[in-house]
């Protein structure tokens, strides 16, 4: 999975932080434009794509893309 989070929309509710059941999120020490500590990506490999953080963001502040496998079948070059 990729989990991108706009730091500019995220008012820093910590919503993604406490209900994401792999950890994904912490809150940055930095501040965005409006002056909010924002959510930030710590361990997107963490990630199960359950995409409660995408229903629970107030902001939608968060993308998630699932990446492609391409997987061969029998008799492909």
């Amino acid at each position: 999975m990729k989990v991108i989070v706009n730091p500019e929309r995220c008012k820093g509710c910590q919503l993604c932080v406490v209900h994401c059941p792999g950890n994904v999120f912490q809150l940055s020490p930095s501040f965005n434009q409006s002056g909010y500590h924002y959510a930030e990506v710590a361990a997107e490999e963490r990630c199960t794509g359950c995409r409660r953080c995408i229903l629970i963001c107030p902001d939608v502040a968060i993308e998630l893309y699932q990446e492609k496998k391409l997987v061969k079948t029998k008799g492909e070059k």
